[in-house]
């Protein structure tokens, strides 16, 4: 822990301020993306807001996760900008770039047995030897809590099962307290209670003004907690906006190359995506 400490601690950084519900904190311009000779994603404009949950959803391959991996700045794009906090990311340190985007990727892993508490407190490394290192314990014990994790805060990471390290991998995100959540398939590994939950979380996050995109396969969780909904299909953005308006049964059937349903929710209005098993 006191290497990584260290690692943050090497020089000044600048702290991100505060922003105003609605405000941009991640843009994207013109991004292309090849990776083995191939176009992944292509002409992709996006823009993320503070207060607002993003679902990027579509089908296997359709681009979601790269360009995830784009927006954190850990996959280079092939031409277009990527901006967050109004710089292109390559303008930010590592340790800047740390203090204002946290990221889950889709699989945890890790090599030695480190405690869950250890793993969760790695979150607050990017803040050793600034003016709010002093919020590490109540950020991890927060951050526990919210995933339910607190009960097997001294059990090795490694013996936990894969739903419990899915959760582990989100406090540590979540004690990062960073402006813009970046989730990777977070309920991939969960139960119907923790989907809910880390849905929730989500929501919990962007009414603390906090921008939150996250990658989902499961159409009536984005319809349910996302504010906005990006289709990805082929590499592209076919719509974005809110799932309401942009979920419908031509579009999602089209994509997905499955007849689906769509229809609202007789008590919440919530749109419901179904497969048409008539066609």
């Amino acid at each position: 822990m006191r290497t990584l400490r260290n690692l943050f601690a090497v020089r000044e950084r600048l702290l991100p301020a505060p922003v105003a519900p609605g405000t941009p904190v991640a843009e994207v311009s013109g991004l292309r993306v090849r990776l083995g000779g191939r176009q992944v994603l292509d002409s992709i404009e996006l823009t993320v807001h503070a207060g607002e949950v993003l679902a990027l959803v579509g089908p296997n391959g359709a681009g979601k996760s790269t360009l995830l991996a784009a927006l954190a700045a850990d996959l280079p794009a092939t031409s277009g900008t990527v901006r967050i906090d109004g710089r292109p990311v390559d303008d930010w340190s590592a340790p800047e770039l740390a203090l204002r985007r946290a990221v889950l990727p889709q699989s945890a892993a890790l090599s030695f047995p480190f405690p869950v508490e250890d793993v969760v407190r790695m979150g607050r490394a990017p803040w050793a030897g600034t003016e709010r290192e002093d919020e590490d314990d109540p950020a991890v014990r927060a951050a526990m809590a919210a995933t339910e994790v607190t009960e097997f805060a001294a059990r090795p990471f490694s013996a936990l099962s894969g739903g419990e390290r899915a959760r582990v991998a989100l406090a540590r995100v979540l004690a990062q307290r960073a402006p813009l959540l970046l989730l990777d398939e977070p309920t991939a590994a969960l139960d119907l209670r923790h989907q809910e939950l880390v849905l929730r979380i989500c929501r919990e996050r962007a009414a603390a003004g906090d921008a939150v995109v996250v990658v989902l396969h499961d159409l009536g969780l984005a319809a349910a907690y996302a504010d906005r909904a990006a289709v990805l299909h082929g590499g592209r953005i076919a719509v974005a906006g809110p799932p309401a308006e942009v979920f419908t049964g031509a579009l999602l059937g089209e994509v997905y190359r499955q007849p689906v349903e769509v229809f609202p929710h007789p008590r919440t209005g919530v749109p419901l995506v179904v497969p048409d098993r008539t066609a």
